[in-house]
């Protein structure tokens, strides 16, 4: 076994390998659980493994989204439940990999490879995606697919579940029509209707909802491998205290300072969720299926005193090298601010303050008359700003480091410059669901049911809490096991709601991100475009309709595709450039 070296430029060259298949240079990538089926325009790529015998699965990630975009054309959805629509989009996906791995004939192992692992880490037999699984190896063990044992012996297990019926008449053509996909679909539903997933299958494809099956009891979502393996040299939990060159007295005088400004209790009066029928500062068409598992949480919560005082340190080790960036940034801000909030005046009046400076001139020329001056206001608007940053999975390792930094950065400089500041982060309590799914589960696991997860909103800082108390729990960000999904869309209605009831007559939020929002509960269980789509939909609605300016901050990835007005920063010596540009662009209007 060896290690894979040049893991950054490896996880970009999967990317163009996508692009390059595919023939869409349009698409953009995300780092996180890959999806299946992928995203519109989005593939989802990974943590690149440390060990080399896992890059053949890893790869074949790559070859089927690939594979996915450049075999499979768009359609209308069919009024499928959710159980017929995870077996039907797994159908589609095995004959786009077999197109693949015929046309790219070193895909095939990897494909193999990929779908393997699969087969170890699915553990609920009873599920949909374990039969939609089993649907995707068996068409390839028709294909002529030397699958590996694990694989087989689901296929075994599918003939097995299926020996009773009559499958003869699809198998075939299936096989027939693997390069027409319209044709492909049909035969598909009649393999639908032959495992008893829907009732009936009509020749004008027009499929009414009395046609269909109610999902045979659970709907566990997607089974897919969450890897934890990458865990970044700057958020290792296990540093140790003398390993960190700072001053420690420092902190643990920071720690026992009094209690902070603002109680968690006073947030929560103001940031109070929605019922059910979701409500922006607009209604948008869109859904929680519960709010009983929510929270909004204080950053300091989340630690011990012990543990915030290492994190903390950890972060500040981060920082150092940045600390030429944050004082020139600082300054330049601070004299751009200043030089707005200052008063000017009008010269050369009839009436007002005596400009005692001209009074030359009337002594040279006596019939002069006395000039007069008369001190104005400029135009500076008092100015509030919330960082709300991204505390996904996907931003685990370098991602996440770089936020902590940037939003550190921005929020110390702010502060110098007597600007107020907001931090927040939003994730949810569990993977792949949590109490809300299991409700939804108890109640039936009816279709379309909205957000199924717990969602989690952290306040690092609140406006009115000074950036010298509130800097001690920042480092709560770098907390192993935090870092979970993310439902970017109520996450920016919640700062928005809480901005827009300040005071400050110029309001600015500054999203910090990596990309497009998942759910995987939630994304199973309704439109795979779901949160995308709200996302969307908020974004419009800020830009267009609200007083508070959007700003947002792509690390490693550009989400201009969501955001009007973004930027990306790739590596921490981008930092200190970047966000001198933006942030001075930004406080000049």
């Amino acid at each position: 076994m060896g290690w894979v070296k040049n893991r950054d430029r490896l996880h970009e060259a999967a990317l163009s390998s996508i692009k390059s298949i595919s023939k869409k240079k349009e698409i953009s990538s995300k780092n996180g659980i890959a999806q299946r089926p992928p995203l519109l325009n989005q593939a989802s790529i990974s943590s690149t493994p440390r060990s080399t015998k896992d890059l053949p699965s890893w790869r074949g990630e790559t070859d089927y989204q690939s594979f996915w975009y450049l075999f499979h054309d768009e359609k209308n959805d069919l009024p499928l439940t959710l159980d017929a629509r995870i077996v039907f989009n797994e159908l589609e996906m095995s004959r786009t990999e077999i197109l693949g791995s015929n046309l790219y004939m070193g895909s095939k192992t990897n494909i193999i490879n990929y779908l393997d692992d699969r087969s170890l880490n699915i553990e609920d037999k009873r599920s949909s995606n374990f039969l939609a699984l089993c649907s995707n190896l068996w068409l390839k063990d028709l294909a002529g697919f030397d699958l590996k044992p694990t694989s087989k012996e689901l296929v075994a297990e599918f003939n097995k579940r299926f020996e009773a019926t009559d499958l003869d008449h699809v198998k075939d053509k299936l096989i027939a029509n693997i390069d027409d996909q319209d044709k492909f679909s049909k035969v598909s539903l009649d393999f639908l209707k032959a495992i008893k997933l829907i009732k009936s299958v009509k020749d004008d494809d027009d499929y009414q909802d009395e046609d269909l099956i109610e999902p045979p009891g659970s709907t566990d979502d997607i089974e897919e491998e969450i890897d934890t393996s990458e865990e970044s040299e700057t958020t290792n939990s296990d540093i140790s205290l003398e390993d960190i060159n700072i001053d420690f007295e420092e902190l643990v005088e920071e720690a026992a300072a009094i209690s902070d400004g603002a109680s968690i209790e006073e947030e929560i009066d103001a940031l109070s969720y929605p019922e059910n029928d979701y409500i922006g500062f607009n209604k948008i068409d869109y859904s929680i299926f519960t709010t009983d598992f929510d929270e909004i949480i204080e950053a300091k919560d989340l630690t011990t005193p012990d543990e915030a005082i290492r994190l903390r340190a950890q972060l500040d080790n981060l920082i150092k090298p940045h600390l030429a960036t944050i004082g020139k940034l600082a300054n330049r801000l601070q004299r751009l601010l200043l030089a707005k909030q200052n008063t000017n005046w009008n010269f050369n009046l009839e009436e007002g303050i005596l400009d005692t400076a001209r009074l030359h001139r009337v002594i040279a020329e006596p019939g002069h008359p006395l000039s007069y001056k008369q001190e104005t206001e400029t135009n500076f608007k008092d100015t509030v700003v919330t960082l709300l940053i991204d505390n996904s999975g996907s931003m685990r390792g370098r991602s996440i480091s770089l936020a902590a930094i940037c939003g550190d950065i921005i929020g110390s400089t702010l502060e110098r410059c007597q600007i107020k500041t907001e931090v927040r982060g939003f994730t949810t309590k569990h993977w792949k669901g949590g109490e809300s799914k299991q409700k939804w589960i108890s109640e039936g696991s009816f279709m379309n049911p909205g957000r199924l997860n717990d969602i989690r909103h952290i306040i690092f800082k609140s406006a009115d809490n000074s950036w010298r108390r509130a800097r001690k729990y920042f480092g709560a960000m770098l907390k192993e096991g935090l870092l979970k999904e993310n439902i970017d869309g109520e996450a920016l209605t919640w700062s928005h709601d809480r901005l827009i009831k300040r005071n400050e007559e110029r309001k600015i939020l500054i999203v910090i991100s990596d990309g497009a929002p998942v759910d995987d509960s939630t994304l199973s269980a309704n439109r795979e475009d779901y949160l995308d789509n709200h996302l969307k939909k908020i974004i419009a609605q800020i830009e267009t309709e609200s007083p508070v300016e959007l700003q947002a901050i792509g690390i490693g990835h550009d989400v201009s595709k969501y955001y009007n007005k973004a930027i990306t920063i790739n590596r921490a010596e981008e930092l200190g450039e970047v966000l001198l540009e933006e942030l001075t662009k930004l406080f000049k209007n």
